[in-house]
């Protein structure tokens, strides 16, 4: 019973591991991708405008 014990964690952190990257892959592009793209790139705007706004020293 002791091998039973000690294969259980891996195969579990296994399943969580492939479950990770299933839900990776599947929410890559589809209908949400050009307004998440829309979002990043409106944050590293603003990120650029604040950096040029600063007074240069």
């Amino acid at each position: 019973m002791d091998y039973v014990s000690a294969l259980v964690p891996p195969f579990v952190m296994a399943a969580f591991f492939i479950a990770l990257i299933v839900v990776i892959v599947k929410s890559q592009g589809g209908a949400n991708k050009a307004k998440e793209d829309a979002a990043v790139d409106a944050v590293l705007a603003r990120a650029e405008a604040a950096q040029q706004s600063q007074p240069r020293k």
